[in-house]
């Protein structure tokens, strides 16, 4: 039984992100059919899932999202959120139609302080201005807005500046994740990825800027020995079982795909005593940097 589904309406997207995950798939996959995606939903929750993503690629470019939502909201869902860019969410008109369909938490994801940083690492411009403008509409219309933020070389020495950004803002959560060296983003990785070692001061410091304003925060992909201090932040640790409805397959439980095929362990992590918690990095990251920087942790009695 999964607690959460993530319906994947399609691949298109009007960003060009450094770091997607998806590589071609926007240029070989079209948007699925709204029949089918319907199916998923009824499927997802006959097998018992309260809560849906609806997710891409950008999902606001799917021609069916509000007619999805409100079937989502009809089925029983509980949970519906839109996961994006965020830049179409600058149109209040079609943020209140995803909120009269039944969305009440939206996912919009911003990589960067500024403009400089963000429309970069997006190849967008205008993307910031479109993704921060949206994030103000969608908190005067009082709904959830959580945010992630991925992780790279290019913006880890902003990630406080960003956070501090997030707060004004008035998000309710904000996520860090460190990137995945999958699809473009593994293209790029050699340029692209940053030394776990070295973002460590700054994920904590952008931490401590949405702890002090009482706001929920956490970092995913990050392993436990470069979270000391900072260990209950660890999404790892809560989140739910899940079932992907992806490009050509589905996977039935995404918490068990994640750790046995994306997820790696070193030769000392037997060794620490957050062994049985910790996922350990994507196992492209020791294939790039080795395991010289995972040391084990001994916990003080």
């Amino acid at each position: 039984m999964s607690e959460r589904i993530d319906l994947k309406v399609g691949f298109r997207c009007n960003n060009y992100c450094h770091f997607c995950v998806q590589g071609d798939k926007r240029e070989r996959l079209p948007a699925k059919a709204a029949d089918e995606l319907m199916r998923s939903l009824e499927e997802g929750r006959a097998g018992g899932a309260a809560g849906v993503v609806i997710t891409g690629g950008e999902p606001t470019l799917h021609k069916q999202i509000v007619e999805l939502a409100r079937k989502a909201r009809e089925l029983g869902y509980t949970l519906i959120q839109v996961q994006s860019n965020g830049r179409t969410f600058c149109y209040e008109d079609f943020c209140k139609r995803l909120i009269d369909a039944g969305v009440n938490e939206f996912g919009p994801s911003l990589h960067g302080s500024t403009a400089k940083i963000h429309d970069w690492l997006t190849g967008s411009s205008g993307a910031f201005v479109q993704t921060v403008s949206g994030m103000r509409i969608l908190k005067r219309l009082k709904v959830r807005v959580i945010t992630n933020s991925v992780i790279t070389k290019v913006n880890y020495r902003d990630l406080p500046d960003l956070a501090r950004l997030l707060v004004a803002l008035g998000v309710d959560q904000f996520q860090f994740a460190f990137m995945h060296m999958s699809g473009r983003a593994g293209e790029n990785k050699d340029w692209l990825t940053a030394r776990k070692s070295l973002i460590e001061p700054y994920v904590k410091r952008a931490l401590d800027v949405g702890i002090k304003a009482g706001k929920t925060v956490m970092t995913e992909a990050i392993p436990y020995c470069f979270m000391s201090g900072y260990e209950k932040y660890v999404a790892e640790r809560i989140i739910p079982r899940t079932r992907i409805y992806d490009a050509d397959c589905v996977i039935p439980d995404y918490t068990r795909t994640r750790v046995d095929e994306g997820k790696s362990r070193g030769p000392r992590c037997a060794e620490c005593d957050w062994h049985a918690s910790c996922e350990g990095p994507w196992r492209e990251y020791p294939e790039l940097f080795g395991w010289d920087e995972f040391v084990p942790v001994k916990r003080v009695p």
